[in-house]
């Protein structure tokens, strides 16, 4: 299968139900060989993209990748981004917010980690979890310390929305360029991957008892996710719902997304202007007419 990043993408004014998004697709690969055959070979690309986006400093690219637990985020990050130089890239896992954070807006947080021109940021859960497991467990909301009279649990959700969409529109007229992933990975799956954290034991330490009793709010979740995605993706900051059954498929298709989005920047090597040139053309002249040191050869010789 050829993948197309059109035919994951959700539009914007898009209502999602995920019920019909597929969790697995045909695969873009037939065999193991052949998935680290074209893994790598997007990987190469990909770091080529990167080392000309570092160079223009032109834009910065934001990677957002949200999921249920074991989905592959981990994984989609570790292997499309093994070849990037670590010099260009930043990453970032959001957790339960600290006491200073709370006393923040909700976009705090994440604001102080954002990539700049040149660089590419991933976010492994963001500020989109202020719309998703906070309105799976409202107790958590009225913990954030909202003043009373801002404090609506019928509108705050659409406030967020607006703020959030307000916030990544100011980012793309800044150079930001922003891509988010929905790992879309089914019920059955998830109970599958639980049971290999558990009997394998390299795999332990990535189990815990949250796990298992975040997965009571299974059908919450899914509708908290169905609502964030209709209501935040939009044509310069969309939502790409991927196919997660499948891990190495998926990670096809995020390195696929990813590819697409840079090529369409247009980006370009800096030029050298007349005077640079010139510049550049004394110096080598100069290191053209350097008398070799032999110092060192004669010392070695004559050990």
């Amino acid at each position: 299968m050829k993948i197309k990043s059109k035919k994951f993408r959700v539009q914007e004014g898009q209502k999602v139900s995920l019920d019909k998004w597929p969790t697995r697709v045909k695969p873009a690969y037939q065999s193991k060989k052949q998935y680290k055959k074209i893994l790598k070979k997007q990987v190469e690309e990909l770091s080529e993209l990167q080392r000309l986006h570092y160079a223009s400093d032109q834009f910065a690219v934001l990677l957002i990748f949200q999921a249920m637990d074991a989905a592959g985020k981990d994984g989609a990050i570790r292997h499309v981004m093994s070849g990037i130089n670590p010099q260009g890239c930043q990453v970032f896992s959001f957790k339960h917010p600290s006491a200073t954070e709370l006393d923040h807006d909700f976009l705090w947080r994440t604001n102080q980690c954002l990539p700049e021109r040149g660089r590419i940021g991933i976010f492994n859960r963001s500020y989109y979890e202020e719309v998703l497991i906070v309105r799976v467990h409202p107790e958590i909301l009225k913990a954030q310390g909202i003043p009373d009279g801002l404090m609506n649990e019928k509108s705050i959700w659409k406030e967020r929305y607006r703020s959030i969409l307000d916030s990544e529109s100011h980012l793309y007229r800044n150079g930001t360029r922003i891509i988010k992933f929905f790992l879309h990975l089914s019920e059955e799956e998830q109970r599958k991957r639980f049971l290999d954290r558990i009997d394998e034991p390299e795999k332990n330490w990535k189990f815990s008892q949250t796990d298992i009793e975040e997965r009571k709010f299974w059908k919450q979740y899914m509708k908290a996710y169905e609502a964030c995605l209709t209501a935040t993706s939009s044509k310069i900051a969309p939502w790409y719902v991927v196919p997660a059954d499948d891990k190495e498929n998926a990670r096809l298709i995020v390195s696929k997304i990813i590819l697409d989005t840079f090529k369409s920047l247009n980006m370009h090597y800096p030029e050298t202007d007349a005077k640079r040139q010139q510049e550049l053309l004394s110096i080598r002249h100069r290191l053209m007419n350097e008398a070799p040191d032999t110092t060192d050869s004669i010392e070695s010789h004559e050990g």
